[in-house]
């Protein structure tokens, strides 16, 4: 069976910290150390850079921005580049974890969409980040199982599919959600507002939904255990057939809801800073940009010239995006989420 390049880069990659060797190199080479999201890079764009700069790629996955964090101020494993939301990108310059970007060694920062720039606040001259993509959770529907139904949030709260539900186990994602559903900003900090969407979630979402999941939401999709799934369009469609494809609408709500940019940054001490350099710039060659979003089915949100050269298929638009608001660092105000948070996931 011919393999889909995540099917590829997993038959590669069989557990955190794999070495993705550079093909039939016998010299040393040198190595660089990536810790990226699950389902994020194609494996034919690492094995392009590895065969380019004669490069061993040490890439380690992570599922949420808590996770990659956690590990990071653990001592994480020397990582080069990380890959931080832009709330987490605020969060990491406070704590003074990221390298201070030198520009004069990337020269296709010029392909960034200066509107991606604007909406990046925790960042906007790229001092410390280079956007990687912009993008948004929704909703994944089998429209076998499921014929009718709203394009909102609200479907989580219909009874009749009690049981066939699932919503990502990520706080400001479902809390954005239920807060961008009840016409609030995702980032609000008034106790009120983030009381009526812990009540929402609680009485009249969370009853029927089988779990909160951020790891297995797209095998479970594809099995038809749960017919509505909030997750990433990637993860999705990587799990279901081709055949699958046809009962499958994949939808940012109407309501909007929570958005993100995720970016490359280089950590502080970094051992390998020239190579890590010479990554992002790869990255963002227009050629590769596209290759990427293509193997994923995404629109090429942060490089314009990419949009000319993708030939694949985008699961949402760029439309759909105008709708989300981007996750804030809440700083303090976070109390209050993790608090309403707790009590979603902890109550009956």
């Amino acid at each position: 069976m011919k393999k889909t390049p995540m099917a590829l880069f997993l038959s590669l990659a069989l557990g955190a910290g794999t070495l993705i060797m550079a093909g039939g190199c016998k010299e040393k080479t040198d190595e660089l150390y990536i810790y990226n999201w699950t389902y994020y890079t194609p494996a034919s764009v690492i094995e392009k850079f590895q065969k380019e700069y004669n490069v061993k790629v040490i890439y380690d996955q992570f599922a949420s921005n808590e996770d990659m964090y956690s590990k990071i101020l653990a001592g994480g494993r020397g990582y080069d580049i990380v890959f931080p939301s832009g709330d987490y990108v605020s969060i990491m310059i406070k704590g003074n974890l990221l390298h201070k970007i030198d520009k004069t060694k990337l020269k296709n920062l010029g392909n960034i969409d200066p509107l991606i720039l604007e909406k990046a606040v925790y960042d906007p001259s790229m001092q410390y980040s280079v956007p990687y993509y912009f993008g948004a959770a929704g909703i994944a529907v089998n429209t076998a199982k499921v014929p009718e139904f709203e394009p909102s949030w609200s479907i989580f709260g219909r009874s009749d599919l009690r049981g066939k539900m699932t919503m990502l186990d990520d706080m400001r994602e479902v809390m954005g959600d239920a807060l961008a559903h009840l016409d609030y900003s995702v980032n609000t900090a008034n106790p009120v507002e983030i009381n009526a969407a812990k009540n929402l979630i609680n009485k009249v979402w969370k009853p029927n939904l089988v779990k909160f999941d951020a790891e297995a939401f797209g095998k479970g999709f594809s099995e038809e255990d749960f017919w509505v799934v909030q997750g990433y369009a990637e993860v999705i469609y990587e799990e279901i057939t081709v055949e699958q494809r046809k009962n499958t609408v994949f939808f940012i709500p109407e309501e909007g809801g929570p958005g993100y940019i995720d970016n490359m940054c280089i950590l502080k001490g970094a051992k390998h800073i020239d190579l890590a350099y010479k990554f992002i710039d790869f990255i963002h060659r227009p050629e590769i940009y596209a290759e990427f979003t293509d193997a994923f089915g995404f629109p090429a949100t942060v490089n314009i010239p990419a949009r000319d050269f993708k030939t694949g298929d985008s699961w949402y638009t760029l439309s759909e995006l105008s709708r989300v608001e981007l996750k804030d660092d809440l700083g303090e105000n976070l109390t209050l989420y993790d608090e309403a948070w707790r009590d979603i996931r902890m109550g009956n």
